[in-house]
């Protein structure tokens, strides 16, 4: 049986998909969170040399992959739809910026906490921990740019032109450890050599990298999808929607 994915495209087709999806993968982001949790804090063995501090990594790490991850996303998104001129394109890209954000937030934050006691200061001026924080200014500058703009078509455009640019700092907060004398640890995990770390801390570490990728596909969804009613509510099918909210309301009332 062949699919014909071109037709969730449309935001009408993509909003009652959309809601079906939320659930399974909230459900599948809470049990990996737990999971992880109690691998990364309970089974995970003691590291002989930061001791039980080491652990915070089991946040951090997922967190900044992830605000690498949803940026190289989001741009995707956003070229696609300047390419395209696709509706649902931009609007996932708009829908993934804010939790993009959180995530480089709480790498920051994560990573001052870590810093401390290892290095002696909550900050430091290291490649790495300011090429982060230049990507949350890019994910704050996207979200901010949308907003600023009322014309929906050309805030898609300007974020997407914003977003593009921004692109450059991802490899160079990947590689800043390499290029540059930091103080920041290298990478533990090496796709072309075995990793430097107990088998029990990795998978920690990739259940709670699963589980914060699961919450991020969760949220975007349910963030595009009011995105989608904001933007399409002089649409038929968004008065339909809601003449059908409000009367499947009115009869649970009378109920």
């Amino acid at each position: 049986m062949k699919i014909n994915w071109f037709k969730y495209s449309s935001p009408q087709v993509f909003y009652p998909l959309a809601g079906k999806l939320i659930p399974w993968f909230a459900w599948l982001a809470a049990i990996l969170a737990l999971v992880g949790l109690y691998v990364s804090f309970m089974l995970a063995p003691t590291d002989f040399q930061q001791g039980e501090a080491y652990r915070i990594i089991f946040v951090h790490v997922p967190a900044a992959w992830m605000s690498m991850v949803i940026y190289i996303v989001m741009a995707a998104w956003a070229a696609l739809g300047l390419a395209l001129n696709a509706r649902l394109s931009a609007m996932m890209a708009q829908a993934l910026a804010p939790t993009g954000a959180i995530f480089t937030l709480l790498a920051l934050v994560t990573g001052s906490l870590w810093g401390k006691p290892m290095w002696g200061a909550w900050w430091v001026w290291d490649a790495r921990l300011t090429s982060e924080l230049i990507l949350l200014f890019l994910y704050l500058g996207f979200i901010a740019l949308q907003s600023s703009i009322d014309d929906p078509r050309r805030a898609d455009r300007a974020g997407a032109l914003l977003a593009l640019v921004g692109v450059v700092n991802v490899p160079i907060i990947y590689f800043s450890v390499k290029w540059w004398n930091t103080l920041h640890q290298g990478s533990s995990i090496n796709m072309g050599a075995a990793p430097k770390m107990a088998a029990t801390m990795l998978l920690g570490m990739l259940l709670m990298a699963l589980a914060f990728w699961m919450y991020t596909v969760a949220v975007a969804l349910m963030r595009v999808r009011c995105i989608m009613l904001e933007r399409e509510r002089n649409t038929d099918w968004v008065k339909e929607l809601s003449l059908k909210t409000l009367s499947s309301q009115s009869i649970a009332g009378a109920k």
